[in-house]
């Protein structure tokens, strides 16, 4: 069932004036107020889906909704009552991204009509994490399709499925890409949290362009299965929330080692507790190295960001500055674009032959390019699929021109990037703005990315990379990104708590009245 049936149900369903708003509403008052009995997971289903009906019509922001959430939350409601349960995340909505697979009665698109049969009646493990931890997959959200990877030309939250995700800070304006309708979505307190996938930005900079506190973990900390593919090298879910304390949650109920992808076999060792060092005084004593290097590209933001400096210095860090990155970084980019190909190609295929064929009769990504241009008119009306057609070109996982390119990569943007800045400069950190803030949705000139050079390494290295909240440019929301080394992502959580809670620079958006 799509999406205007369902929000035609929410709005039947929907409470009176008095009914809970569930605007704002962190996971830990949410939970509270579950506890304390001031709320039923049903009446915050309804909710959610009555708000989605009110506003998602001007943002695009959700492709679908579940509709067995309502009962799912009902049994929530029964087991609390019955005191069986004690989950860390029971009965609270969460909305996923569309090219993550839940067992509900709902496709799996990656926002193409490709995937518009997708069924696939599985939980992506890291959905069934979810679910073991008490969450109500409330539906699936819009996003660049395929996570942004067809064109080199696209218009980022434009997916055929989904239509144009727009931003609840002004419509007007991108939401980016590629997890753009989790960020719209969170920001607008469409559900708890969202998730978001990564290749290279497409949480960090949803995230920050919506408000929101986005983290994209170190490769292998969340399961891949079952998320429709770009990279085995640098994909990674990741959490999407109004708050680090609520994003450090959301990731613990997601992490987790997973048989069937092996960069998750450290996973569970690392634990699924990402709160404990969420404290105030976090960064005292710490040395954080700033990245000069990928600021500088947007005075209003500069200024932002100088700000967000005087209070990492207030709450006690120290900090070094970093004028430009390692030389051993350059050519990062282009080996990057190799890898990204030839991965597509091959784990496309790996993942379409997953799929029930009498559903989604493209096996291959050149089936897919086939299937765009018998299907032009809905398809390819607003920009190609140039991407896809270099990537079919690509000689497979065994070119040994690909395997020096993703060895190299991986190389240069970890051990002698990141790593090297914080060895050199003897720092457990790195900060820089994570972009500018939102551009103009343009269908002829397309996107107009304003800096963004804060995790191009981190996505490459698949090292972590937490942004948060730094203040706002003309009531336009940028983020300040912290990068770390592999597996660290609890400390950077930690940093990046402590520099919230002293900033407060998060402000909610207006949403326009309907």
């Amino acid at each position: 069932m799509r999406l205007p049936l369902l929000l035609a149900t929410a709005m039947f369903f929907a409470s009176p004036a008095h009914a809970y708003d569930v605007a704002e509403k962190s996971l830990d008052v949410l939970r509270a107020d579950l506890d304390a009995g001031r709320v039923t997971s049903a009446e915050l289903v309804t909710a959610y889906e009555a708000r989605i009906a009110r506003f998602d019509p001007t943002l695009h922001a959700v492709i679908a909704l579940n509709p067995q959430a309502l009962d799912q939350a009902r049994q929530a409601d029964v087991a609390r009552r019955a005191h069986a349960t004690h989950l860390p995340l029971e009965g609270i909505p969460i909305l996923i991204k569309d090219n993550i697979e839940s067992a509900d009665p709902v496709a799996t698109t990656a926002g193409s009509l490709a995937l518009a049969g997708n069924v696939t009646g599985r939980d992506a493990p890291l959905v069934a994490r979810l679910r073991a931890a008490g969450a109500i997959i409330l539906g699936k959200t819009n996003l660049s399709e395929w996570a942004n990877i067809r064109s080199n030309h696209s218009i980022s939250g434009w997916s055929a499925t989904g239509g144009q995700a727009r931003n609840p800070y002004d419509p007007r304006r991108s939401t980016c890409g590629s997890s753009a309708g989790s960020g719209a979505a969170a920001a607008a307190s469409f559900a708890a949290a969202a998730v978001g996938t990564e290749t290279d930005g497409s949480i960090t900079c949803p995230s920050a362009i919506n408000g929101l506190v986005g983290f994209k973990p170190t490769v292998g900390l969340v399961s891949r299965t079952h998320v429709v593919p770009i990279s085995h090298s640098q994909d990674t879910p990741g959490p999407m929330a109004r708050s680090v304390r609520d994003a450090a949650l959301l990731l613990g109920g997601m992490a987790g080692t997973d048989p069937a992808d092996p960069a998750t076999a450290r996973a569970d060792s690392l634990g699924h507790d990402f709160t404990s060092g969420l404290t105030p005084d976090a960064l005292k004593g710490a040395r954080i190295g700033v990245m000069r290097f990928a600021a500088g590209f947007h005075p209003e933001t500069d200024a932002l960001f100088e700000r967000a400096l005087a209070t990492l210095r207030a709450a006690g860090a120290t900090l070094v500055e970093i004028k430009a990155p390692p030389p051993a970084t350059d050519g990062v980019g282009e080996r990057e674009q190799l890898v990204l190909s030839t991965e597509l190609k091959a784990d496309m295929a790996t993942y379409l032959a997953s799929t029930d064929p009498a559903k989604v009769p493209s096996r291959t990504l050149a089936d897919l390019i086939a299937f765009n241009r018998a299907h032009a008119a809905q398809e390819l009306a607003l920009f190609g699929q140039d991407y896809f057609e270099e990537a079919d070109k690509t000689k497979g996982l065994a070119d040994p021109a690909y395997v020096k390119a993703a060895a190299e990569a991986k190389a240069k943007a970890g051990p002698e990037g990141i790593d090297r800045m914080l060895a050199d400069n003897h720092v457990t950190a790195l900060v820089a703005p994570t972009l500018g803030p939102a551009w103009l949705i343009d269908p002829v000139l397309k996107d107009n990315f304003v800096g963004g050079g804060a995790g191009g390494l981190a996505a490459v290295a698949g090292y972590p990379h937490l942004t948060v909240p730094m203040g706002a440019v003309s009531g336009l929301p940028v983020g300040l990104s912290f990068v770390g080394t592999a597996w660290d992502d609890a400390r950077m959580l930690a940093y990046g708590y402590a520099f919230e809670q002293a900033a407060h620079a998060r402000q909610a958006p207006v949403l326009p009245p309907r």
